[in-house]
């Protein structure tokens, strides 16, 4: 199974790429506006459920093919790490963009139509897919056997800091919409630190990983 090491080390890295604004975060925080705390915390488990989906088709297919070719992996690997930096630079580029989902109006619906719209966001968010597939499988101890399993166990991890994290921006834009709206710097600055973070983390991805 998965060392505590590992875990650990997944742990961090996977703080660092959720706590970067991104899709589901953008989403979450219009839904908060618009709709309230309730509406926003369902979404984030829509959401969640819908990363999670992600996790286990890694798993149980892409997962499998990059386990056992090296070419594959750093192929995925080098594309994921460039793609991460091409949304990091998008961020920083467009930082003033969560002033837009602050802004935002939208009428109320129901729970299951809610969630279901964050399970959407959450399957077709690609930060979270090119983590997945080029960042997953480097914290997979392959001499220990059940990749699969150790797939699903790294994302339940991921998906628990990401519900965490996810309900602290939704909680956060419904109760201070006032302070962050009044203020298009603050909007900017977090918009511009999640994106030089993001280019960070693709740039360790592209020089980590397996030599094998």
């Amino acid at each position: 199974m998965v060392s505590t090491e590992q875990m650990l080390a997944f742990a961090a890295m996977s703080f660092v790429l959720i706590i970067i604004p991104g899709p589901s975060v953008l989403f979450v925080v219009g839904r908060a506006l618009a709709q309230g705390r309730r509406a926003a915390l369902t979404t984030v488990v829509g959401n969640t459920l819908g990363a999670y989906t992600l996790v286990v088709a890694v798993a149980l297919g892409i997962g499998s093919i990059v386990e056992r070719s090296v070419i594959v992996f750093t192929a995925l690997k080098l594309v994921g790490a460039a793609y991460l930096v091409y949304l990091g630079v998008k961020a920083f580029r467009q930082r003033g963009a969560l002033r837009a989902a602050f802004e935002g109006e939208a009428p109320s619906q129901g729970t299951a139509r809610t969630m279901w719209e964050g399970f959407a966001v959450g399957v077709a968010n690609p930060k979270t897919m090119v983590f997945f597939a080029a960042v997953l499988p480097q914290f997979v101890d392959r001499g220990a056997g059940h990749v699969a399993v150790q797939m699903l166990v790294l994302g339940v991890i991921f998906n628990v800091i990401a519900l965490a994290c996810d309900s602290v921006w939704g909680l956060a834009a419904a109760t201070a919409r006032g302070w962050f709206a009044d203020s298009p710097q603050r909007l900017s600055a977090v918009g511009g630190t999640g994106g030089l973070a993001m280019i960070g983390l693709g740039v360790t991805v592209a020089v980590t990983g397996r030599k094998d």
